[in-house]
């Protein structure tokens, strides 16, 4: 307890030395714990590698792109187009858009071993799998004209991603495989942008046959986190305009190496777990150095005050943002939608999904995992039995028999 203690008052000293901070308390801790510290995990290779490097190392095909929005980003997307060890089954499959959250990027729906993430899975099930990154993120910083030193690159929010991002990948995909319709998958931030996009959007929403939601971020007041507490207390003035970053690629690389040692690895385990909820026993330690060589990533600082604001607000529907919607809207999305919350999950409490489930005219599935945290949801041990199996059976189901207006159980 006395170690998360230190972790919050480095917070507040400085959001940039967070691991820096963990680094030291390491050491200070190695003097009566030497034996420990210096046992050393084997660093995976996979820890520094992008997102095409991560399909390929498991032996997928990879497939990358560049998306231009309507307001002049270009997002990096990235596509398995069919399973692992399948390359004669080439032939038109239904696309799925697969959506990270807030400080994450593509590379978390495939960090897991094979059969445990989820992008990997999808391909060998026999969907051709597109992996999006928000604007702002390692893979999606160019724009037409601005770069990411002005202030102007940095003008947007998850409401932006919503309402562009999300648009301009999934026409790219459906022009692309010339199909009409597309799955989606939005975790956290990416749940939300679905919210914002099919709920304001209706044709874009035409093109959407199911969305899948995993604990989808609409509203936060319930957070426990004091790490998302924190976040959601800033100033503009004091932050700035532009990127909100917790480290740059050194120090990321640096925590990456130091969680391969047997203290450090439990220190990075518990800095996950104070941010998003605990549950030891569902995270694969010997990963923990993939994860912290891709978590977390760049987000813009308006997006952090945005957050800010419905966190104060509890919910969308005064914010000093140029925003026309409210959680009211959500009674006219009309795409069938799934949706799956953690129990023990500290960024979006139960209690926040319990305000958003009425909400949702089609929802034709929920389902809260009581002992689940926000990150096993990408992370999890058991994730491909417990949701991405569910997933898969409701895809299938979709494929077959129409879900408008139907409830349904895998």
């Amino acid at each position: 307890m006395l170690v998360e203690m230190l972790l919050i008052d480095a917070f507040f000293f400085h959001r940039n030395k967070m691991w820096w901070f963990m680094a030291v308390v390491c050491l200070i801790q190695a003097i009566t714990n030497s034996e420990e510290l210096i046992k050393k995990r084997n660093m995976n290779p996979e820890t520094f590698m992008n997102i095409s490097q991560l399909i390929c190392y498991e032996g997928y095909p990879s497939e990358e792109y560049e998306v231009l929005t309507e307001d002049g980003y270009y997002l990096r997307i990235n596509r398995i187009p069919y399973g692992r060890g399948k390359p004669t089954d080439k032939g038109p499959k239904p696309a799925v858009l697969l959506q990270h959250g807030l400080f994450g990027q593509g590379t978390n729906w495939i960090e897991n071993l094979a059969n445990n993430s989820l992008g990997f899975m999808l391909a060998d099930a026999g969907y051709d799998v597109w992996i999006g990154n928000s604007r702002g993120t390692t893979w999606s910083q160019r724009h037409q004209k601005f770069s990411v030193a002005q202030e102007e690159f940095w003008d947007f929010s998850f409401h932006e991603m919503g309402k562009y991002d999300l648009q301009a990948m999934i026409n790219f995909i459906l022009q692309e495989t010339g199909q009409k319709q597309l799955y989606y998958i939005g975790y956290s931030q990416g749940g939300s942008m679905g919210f914002i996009a099919f709920s304001s959007m209706p044709q874009l929403a035409q093109k959407v046959k199911m969305f899948f939601a995993l604990a989808p971020a609409v509203t936060v007041g319930h957070t426990k986190s004091p790490i998302v507490r924190m976040l959601l207390m800033p100033e503009e003035d004091l932050l700035g305009k532009k990127e909100f970053c917790w480290w740059g690629k050194t120090m990321r690389e640096f925590a990456a190496k130091i969680c391969c040692y047997d203290l450090p690895n439990r220190l990075c385990a518990n800095a996950f777990f104070f941010a998003g909820g605990f549950n030891e026993k569902n995270i694969n330690m010997s990963r923990m150095d993939v994860y912290t060589g891709h978590f977390p990533d760049e987000t813009s600082i308006k997006n952090i005050l945005h957050w800010a604001q419905v966190e104060l607000l509890k919910s969308f529907n005064i914010l000093p943002f140029i925003l026309s919607l409210e959680l009211s809207d959500y009674k006219d999305m009309t795409v069938p939608t799934a949706v799956w919350s953690g129990g023990e999950d500290w960024m979006v409490d139960p209690k926040d999904i319990d305000m958003l489930l009425p909400l949702i005219t089609n929802l034709v599935y929920h389902k809260n995992i009581s002992d689940w945290n926000h990150w096993d949801f990408t992370w999890g041990l058991d994730a491909a039995e417990r949701v991405y199996s569910e997933i898969i059976k409701l895809l299938s189901n979709c494929r077959a028999v129409p879900l408008q207006g139907a409830q349904y159980s895998p």
